[in-house]
């Protein structure tokens, strides 16, 4: 990292730097013990992996970039599965389910995969989809199984420590329980070796110095077991500090909802003798209806629905904008998403370093430029385009694709490609039985008359600005100043079918003259542009 870079990185006010001074604070420019600065992500594989649990790890990967250019200690980021939980309930959104019902309290990685016996376990057939998305984005990271760490053993010091400090750590617990969970609750799960179920019994005795508890199997009968080598997990909080204690992490970040379990974590590894980790909380995502997304009700948006529509690059970005703000999270917002991405990857190659390193884009790559070869190309004007061409081909667009981007095919520029074919599904899906066209009033009839002549006059090979400014001078012609904005909103109306559409310039450049030119002789004529000519 050269002095120049690093002080940029220095000055970016962006919040992954932000949240990476605090790392640089925490270290003191030095390596921890075990060599590097541990990131890390947690996921719980009891429901479909959703768009939540990818925030987490493109939002940290974000901080750990950030950190790397302002600190030359090494880093490593881990994502960790809870998947030694046990299934407290069948998941809405998957198929089997009476299979499953029959699996309750079991963990996770021991209850038989529901979708197609192709994984040994639901956790496993979870946890491979998580990684199967992470990887197709990029990611550096390492996958993290708790049921590997609990049964290997490298949990069996942590589990030991936490032992010999069982009554402290009950003593934070139990205050924020309820009277009836305090008299059975244990921080301590043994798995019954006769049911292998995870088992929410009260802990009989301990006994520090052998690493044994006892415990009353769901029979009655008395067990004895140790604590390592995998016959117990711990409860979620107790279990949350357990990992930040054993794996020595440095930075998490978790849910505004968790921000008291994180706090009670944190005690927890003080206790335990470790240091908590640095944290960011951020507001939870909401659904249609303004709920909170749950990945057991699947009730908000997965990973392969936004891939259906949009790049994964403008999930980053809707991950990256105001991390600290409830949005929704829903299919109406994937089409701004697209734009303000293609809008800030184009500026950046402009702009300078200091400003670049607050464009989202920097964030996104890693502060690398990157060429899609879609200048100017705008989602909303894939879908105007699929509206008025009357075809889910999306060979078919490719053909005034072409006249916008000369010399662009599919396989020289794939992002268009990916974008057009993004851009048809989502009008086939979203847009097209919204479309309401209207007829032209006496006062647009003879605007839009006159424009047709003006475009023409105008030769094909003239730049989309000079189109816009013929479009905006004919409106000039027929409405006062004021009244500019209803011309527009007349061509998105009656040519469009929508109450808001693309600049018009670079739509007619895309669609071509003579098209445009056709498509206003329609409506003069009085023809439903909703149907293909």
């Amino acid at each position: 990292m050269s002095q120049i870079e690093r002080t940029i990185a220095e000055a970016a006010r962006a919040w992954p730097f932000e949240e990476a001074r605090k790392l640089v604070a925490r270290t003191g420019g030095k390596a921890p013990a075990k060599g590097y600065v541990l990131f890390e992500t947690g996921y719980g594989p009891s429901g479909l992996p959703h768009i939540g649990t990818f925030g987490e790890v493109v939002r940290t990967t974000m901080v750990r970039q950030a950190f790397q250019r302002l600190s030359d200690v090494p880093t490593r980021l881990f994502c960790f599965s809870d998947d030694m939980d046990g299934l407290r309930k069948v998941p809405d959104n998957v198929p089997n389910k009476e299979m499953l019902a029959q699996h309750l309290g079991k963990p996770l990685t021991a209850v038989p995969d529901p979708f197609s016996n192709e994984y040994p376990s639901f956790g496993a057939a979870n946890n491979a989809r998580l990684r199967a998305f992470l990887d197709s984005f990029g990611f550096e990271y390492e996958f993290q199984s708790a049921t590997d760490w609990y049964k290997s053993g490298r949990f069996d010091k942590m589990l030991l420590t936490m032992l010999r400090h069982y009554d402290e750590v009950q003593a934070i617990m139990l205050p924020t329980l309820g009277e009836e969970r305090r008299a059975t609750y244990s921080i301590f799960l043994p798995i019954s070796p006769k049911t292998g179920r995870v088992l929410q019994v009260p802990v009989i005795k301990t006994d520090a110095d052998a690493g044994t508890i006892v415990y009353r199997d769901e029979d009655g009968t008395l067990v004895e077991t140790p604590v390592t080598g995998g016959n117990v997990k711990l409860q979620w909080k107790a279990d949350w500090a357990g990992r930040w204690f054993a794996l020595d992490v440095d930075y998490e970040m978790y849910g505004k909802d968790l921000i008291p379990s994180a706090e009670l974590s944190a005690r927890i590894v003080r206790i335990l003798g470790g240091k908590p980790p640095e944290g960011f909380n951020y507001e939870l995502f909401l659904d249609e209806e303004g709920k909170k997304i749950s990945k057991s009700k699947g009730n908000g948006l997965s990973v392969e629905e936004w891939l259906r529509y949009a790049p994964p690059e403008s999930l980053a970005l809707y991950m990256f904008q105001a991390p600290r703000r409830a949005k929704r999270l829903y299919f109406d917002v994937i089409p701004r998403a697209i734009d303000d991405y293609l809008s800030f990857i184009e500026k950046m190659p402009s702009e300078e370093p200091a400003k670049a390193a607050d464009n989202p884009a920097w964030h996104i790559h890693n502060g690398k430029p990157v060429d899609h070869h879609a200048a100017g190309v705008s989602f909303a004007m894939l879908l105007n385009l699929a509206s008025v061409a009357h075809t889910d081909d999306k060979d078919v667009l490719w053909q005034y694709l072409r006249r916008y981007v000369p010399g662009a095919t599919p396989e020289n520029a794939p992002y268009l490609d990916r974008l057009l074919q993004g851009a048809v599904a989502y009008y086939q899906d979203f847009v097209k039985s919204t479309k309401k066209f209207r007829l032209p009033t006496d006062k647009e009839r003879a605007a839009l008359k006159d424009l047709a002549d003006t475009l023409r006059a105008i030769p094909e090979s003239e730049s989309a600005e000079f189109i816009q400014n013929e479009v905006y001078e004919a409106g000039k012609r027929h409405f006062a100043k004021e009244e500019l904005r209803q011309w527009f909103k007349t061509l998105y109306e009656v040519l469009l079918g929508s109450e808001q559409g693309p600049r018009m310039g670079a739509f007619i450049k895309l669609f071509g003259r003579d098209n445009v030119v056709r498509l206003i002789e329609r409506a003069l004529a009085g023809e439903d542009l909703g149907k293909a000519a």
